[in-house]
């Protein structure tokens, strides 16, 4: 076999799992998935006039989804998919932090929304890689309903304990 041969060889069998068209639909309908969700979220950030839109939402749920996802196409035992989920939360958690901001005064911090609204949709993008695309779907819902509440909440005077703020 010549050098030409062993090389095609050799990246025929790096793509080995694009053969399988099984694999392939999973790995496109679950990151899509993660993708599509994310999106729906940082867009309803995004209208909000908040720093972390789309992109971040979409990336950080296809990428969550993409870091479960390759671990279950490996056969990785759920000890060791446990620990995947462990590094990624923490992961997200530096993420989520670097988007709080603490302001002059004690009383004043923003960005908590916007680091729980993060974290929420790595979640959501680990139930899709994990290939529980009805919860991924409900826990959107569930957020854009949490995140579009506040508006109404505070127009009926619910929230009267914290004065209305342009960012949370």
């Amino acid at each position: 076999m010549g050098t030409w041969d062993t090389i095609r060889n050799t990246i025929a069998e790096e793509f080995a799992g694009l053969d399988d068209v099984e694999q392939l639909t999973r790995l496109v309908v679950r990151l899509g998935l993660a993708a599509l969700l994310g999106g729906l979220l940082g867009l309803q950030r995004e209208r909000s006039g908040k720093e972390a839109g789309i992109r971040t939402h979409m990336l950080v749920a296809a990428g969550s989804a993409l870091v479960v996802f390759v671990p279950l196409q490996a056969g990785m035992d759920a000890e060791g998919l446990s620990r995947v989920l462990q590094g990624l939360l923490a992961g997200v958690g530096f993420l989520c932090a670097g988007s709080i901001l603490k302001l002059p005064t004690e009383e004043h911090v923003r960005g908590l929304t916007t680091a729980a609204g993060i974290w929420m949709t790595s979640a959501i993008g680990m139930a899709a890689g994990l290939g529980r695309e009805v919860t991924a779907v409900v826990a959107t819902l569930l957020v854009l309903g949490i995140l579009n509440l506040i508006g109404p909440m505070r127009r009926l005077g619910l929230r009267r304990d914290v004065p209305p703020r342009k960012s949370d």
